[in-house]
């Protein structure tokens, strides 16, 4: 029997109970399964604006607009029909794996929603994550226990090879399918997902060997699960398959099963031109009174690949500790992590680098008047060299192993203090002030060479009163930021004051804001910055609403005197 003999009797097994079912309704009162009300109620909204650059700025196009909007009907009270788009001249004149012009519907029907066009689902980190497709899927999900999720589409699509412009890579047509099926009860979840792209090869496109880029193939699959067997204890397992080749140019044919890799056997990849990678993530999380500790483990192989992310973080291991307490009668809470992360997992590479890392988070609220938060973190790096011509030409074994060591510390403090001066029916006066500290240095054979270390030292203090009768707001601050890299010392302080007010009877908001810095390194002037900010916005009718921004930036610099100006008009259209 065919493949699409077996689909086709698949699909009518499904079909048939709800033929069956189908017959017994009564055509005469079909509409009262729709519910009552207005046949088609139409809302949405529309967004156009533009951004005009002028000046000695560089770097930006001169003009650009964007216009975006949704538009969802719905139909006797249950089936939605959401649909929206995003248009830009952006980057016009060059092509892109995915085009930022946007054109996409979302129609659904109690739990069945499907997307069409330029979309993007998510069913795992290790399969699919939010990878953006031109295509179709459809999450159903008609009860809460149980839900269905597929898609099918174009990836990536097909760019051509520039020698001209060598900053767009070019690249394969990339299409894919993939689908997600979960059960989700209150004391145990289980789940399975994969996803299946490839490239295809056009014989008019000429990609050259050089650029190391060939069309791949790949088959993800993750199976996730979680249980809770007491009351507060909940454990998460998810584990992840990836086969992924490089160049599917080279193909030798099925293999034989047997060989005792899940992808291997069940999907016949292809060992000799195939590189499997795994991943796994494991959490315990208990909660007891108002107290929450959790411990996280999670492994991925070295080159973990997955064409349905733009991002993979690969090669490391991971095992974090977390903790969080109330105190003071719920007045103060106190948080903390702690991690371990290491690579070189298959100790192939040159180096290798194990890190260490905590943070405390606490907050403290006595009263209504005051607010204080403090943050801590720590980061530690270390860091194994291994060079092989200082192991062939040492003569001893000890000869090298403090000189290949590194050590990397970060630390980072941070205060932040509000307090509420005076607050009443017609006005309100409250401060706020800002401290934080870094500090990084690298650290070899135990000792910190200078140069090699730095702090950065930030604060800023603001104080804001509003008028609340007028809704006029004032706000002046000052902001210092004082660095020492190495033997070098930065200074940058300057002030700044803005004024924001609702006017005409609140259909009017505008706001004005100005700010000067001024810079010094070693003592010497290096420059200023001069910036005025200038908005309004103006809503009339209920659903219309015209908003404008500019900005004007001066700076003086011992090269000379550069300027530029950024304004932006948009129009908003609700209904």
């Amino acid at each position: 029997m065919n493949r699409s003999r077996i689909l086709y009797l698949c699909a009518a097994a499904l079909l048939l109970p709800l033929l069956s079912s189908a017959q017994q309704v009564d055509l005469e009162h079909i509409r009262d399964l729709f519910g009552k009300g207005k046949p088609l109620k139409v809302n949405g909204g529309l967004n156009a604006s533009t951004v005009f650059n002028s000046g000695s700025g560089g770097g930006r196009q001169p003009f650009s607009w964007f216009l975006n909007g949704s538009l969802n009907a719905n139909i006797l009270g249950r089936i939605n029909l959401p649909f929206s788009f995003n248009l830009t001249n952006a980057g016009a004149g060059y092509s892109y794996p995915t085009t930022p012009n946007r054109l996409s519907l979302h129609p659904s029907y109690k739990g069945v929603t499907a997307h069409i066009g330029d979309v993007a689902m998510s069913f795992s980190p290790y399969t699919l994550n939010g990878h953006q497709f031109t295509g179709v899927g459809v999450d159903i999900a008609p009860q809460q226990d149980w839900s269905i999720s597929v898609m099918y589409g174009r990836l990536l699509r097909a760019v051509d090879y520039d020698s001209t412009n060598k900053s767009i890579l070019p690249t394969y047509r990339r299409m894919g399918y993939g689908a997600k099926l979960s059960l989700q009860q209150q004391n145990y979840a289980l789940s399975l997902n994969f996803l299946h792209a490839k490239d295809f090869t056009d014989p008019m496109q000429y990609l050259p060997d050089t650029l190391h880029i060939y069309p791949k193939e790949n088959l993800a699959v993750s199976v996730t699960g979680m249980v809770r067997p007491a009351k507060g204890l909940e454990f998460t397992l998810e584990y992840a398959n990836s086969a992924m080749k490089l160049d599917k140019r080279d193909n030798y044919g099925p293999v034989k099963p047997g060989s005792g890799n899940l992808l291997e056997d069940v999907f016949m990849y292809d060992a000799r031109n195939t590189q499997y990678f795994k991943a796994i993530k494991a959490g315990m999380n208990y909660a007891f009174h108002k107290s929450v500790i959790g411990i996280g483990y999670e492994r991925i192989d070295p080159g973990y690949q997955t064409l349905g992310a733009y991002y993979m973080n690969n090669d490391l291991e991971n095992i974090t500790v977390n903790l969080s307490q109330p105190l003071l009668h719920d007045k103060a809470n106190i948080s903390g992590n702690v991690g371990y992360q290491r690579d070189d997992l298959n100790h192939t590479k040159a180096g290798a680098t194990f890190r260490m890392v905590s943070a405390v988070n606490a907050n403290y609220m006595p009263n209504e008047k005051w607010n204080a938060n403090f943050t801590y973190s720590n980061f530690q790096t270390y860091t194994h060299i291994k060079p092989q011509f200082d192991y062939i030409n040492q003569t001893n074994p000890y000869q090298n192993m403090d000189t290949l060591n590194f050590k990397q510390i970060s630390q980072n403090a941070g205060l932040t203090l509000t307090y509420m001066l005076k607050a009443n029916k017609t006005k309100s006066h409250n401060i706020n002030l800002n401290l934080s500290v870094q500090d990084a240095a690298d650290i070899q054979n135990n000792v910190l060479w200078k140069g090699n270390g730095s702090r950065f030292y930030n604060t800023s203090t603001a104080y804001t009163l509003l008028l609340i009768p007028r809704q006029i707001s004032f706000t002046s601050a000052f902001n210092l930021s004082y660095n020492t890299i190495g033997r070098d010392d930065f200074l940058t302080l300057g002030p700044t004051f803005g004024v924001n007010a609702r006017l005409f009877d609140k259909k009017v908001t505008a706001g004005f804001t100005s700010s000067y810095n001024t810079s010094a390194n070693n003592g010497q002037q290096q420059g200023q910055v001069l910036n005025l900010r200038m908005n309004a916005a103006y809503m009339f009718m209920k659903k219309h609403n015209l908003n404008m921004n500019a900005v004007h930036q001066t700076r003086w610099t011992p090269r000379g005197t550069a300027s530029n100006v950024t304004a932006t008009v948009g129009y908003n259209y609700s209904f």
